[in-house]
């Protein structure tokens, strides 16, 4: 039979419509399996990825930016000058006439002191001068807090009203919108702070402020301090500021704790007691606490300490005559001590790098004197614990720092997992580039075909 010859054109064109039919079904493919495009979101729905510390703030859940379930106020609170960046004024005091006991605990004696002791002045504590300075960034933020102080008034009503002052930084080279949170202890509740509101989780938000770059301003948190509030010492909190700017992706974030002091009380005849702060220095190394207990009586007494410190702060070596009741509990025997005498005892505290970083904290004494003839009598306080390292620890974007653990622009993303949209789609494009490479070569195959009719009819005969 004899064979039909098909003009080459004509083959050609019935590849070319094959060929198409293949580039339409390889791209309804890619789109059949790629990712929908996901909403944009802009750097104030960015998530924020905290660091949590088991071993922060005694106990209490550490301040992080809280989730409210509501929009949240919209107005920020109301700001007031900062304080001046320089270190308190010396000192014209005479020294207490009191020599510190020995490690032996022994109770030694001076002068009898009219009235409660003199609480000498708190010392200075300034960051270390950094080696030099980094580029300026965006975005970059600093928090400072005072403290919750507490008057002797406080023993006399059933509340105190008082505030806490917090002093914001813009670190970085833009305008940036910073937004304040806070979380206070068991005892103290917000008393009505303008521009803040309670958020989920037990803590407040407030409004956002819209800061330049390299401003500094202060603001006051007022706080409701209740009247058996005491009973629960130590007590701290925390505050938490971010921001954000548009057009930059992402946000930076700082926290600092602060501690509640109470003054000695409640107030009982016969006893006085006192404390200094506790500072840990840029080594991290031990420090000396140093506790005053006079007995200012008609009769001698038997007097005990005991010192309660926050979580990731301990007594490591306690001296002769104490004893640790808990982790951080430690008690002491202070023996006999005279009407109308004083003894001081120190003791070594050690904290953690996690307590450095989250300081100031708060810790409390509990001071007992016994008499013979009865009437115990007893008064407690709290103290300052207080860490150069906290100070001196930069706040750069967009690494977290610190306490802090919060996400900054630039910060490397994790690789994608296994069905993510990214790998799904570098599987799309490797796939249609494979396919477009074999069409490549069937075009040039049908190409060769064409041009080579007589070796074709070659092969047929």
């Amino acid at each position: 039979m004899a064979s039909v010859d098909v003009p080459p054109g004509r083959r050609g064109r019935r590849a070319l419509p094959a060929l198409g039919m293949s580039v339409v079904l390889c791209a309804f493919a890619a789109l059949a399996v790629l990712p929908l495009p996901a909403a944009p979101t802009g750097p104030a729905t960015r998530p924020i990825a905290v660091l949590t510390d088991p071993e922060e703030q005694g106990g209490e859940t550490p301040t992080a930016e809280p989730t409210a379930t509501d929009p949240g106020p919209t107005t920020a609170p109301p700001t007031i000058d900062p304080p001046q960046e320089t270190g308190p004024p010396p000192t014209t005091d005479p020294p207490l006439p009191t020599t510190t006991a020995p490690q032996t605990v022994a109770p030694t004696t001076a002068a009898p002191t009219s009235g409660a002791p003199t609480k000498p002045s708190r010392p200075s504590v300034q960051p270390s001068a950094p080696q030099s300075a980094p580029a300026a960034h965006p975005l970059g933020v600093r928090i400072e807090t005072g403290d919750v102080t507490l008057t002797a008034g406080y023993w006399n009503a059933r509340s105190t009203v008082t505030t806490l002052q917090v002093t914001v930084t813009n670190t970085g080279s833009a305008t940036a919108r910073v937004g304040l949170s806070y979380r206070l202890p068991t005892g103290l509740t917000d008393a009505g702070t303008a521009g803040c509101a309670p958020a989920a989780g037990g803590g407040y938000r407030c409004g956002d402020w819209t800061a330049p770059a390299g401003a500094r301003f202060s603001s006051l948190i007022r706080v409701r301090v209740a009247g058996d509030a005491w009973r629960r010492m130590p007590l701290g909190g925390s505050v938490a500021v971010t921001a954000a700017a548009p057009g930059v992706a992402g946000r930076v974030g700082d926290d600092e704790g602060f501690a509640v002091l109470f003054p000695p009380g409640p107030p009982a005849a016969g006893i006085a007691l006192d404390t200094d702060e506790v500072t840990f220095d840029i080594s991290g190394t031990a420090a000396d606490l140093a506790v005053r207990l006079a007995n200012t009586g008609s009769v001698d007494a038997a007097g005990r300490i005991d010192v309660l410190l926050p979580a990731g702060v301990s007594v490591p070596a306690p001296p002769a005559g104490c004893v640790p009741l808990e982790e951080t509990r430690t008690r002491c025997d202070l023996g006999t001590v005279r009407a109308g005498h004083r003894v001081e005892l120190r003791l070594p505290v050690a904290a953690t790098p996690a307590a450095q970083r989250d300081a100031p904290l708060a810790g409390a004494v509990i001071a007992r004197l016994a008499p013979s003839g009865g009437g115990t009598r007893q008064v407690q306080m709290s103290f300052r614990i207080s860490a150069a390292v906290a100070l001196a620890t930069p706040v750069a974007a967009p690494a977290p720092t610190g306490s802090q653990g919060v996400l900054g622009v630039g910060a490397g993303l994790p690789d994608a997992p296994t069905g993510s949209p990214e790998r799904r789609l570098a599987i799309v494009l490797v796939v249609v580039s494979t396919l477009l490479v074999a069409l490549a070569l069937g075009l040039v195959v049908t190409s060769l075909r064409r041009r080579l009719p007589g070796a074709a009819s070659a092969g047929r005969e």
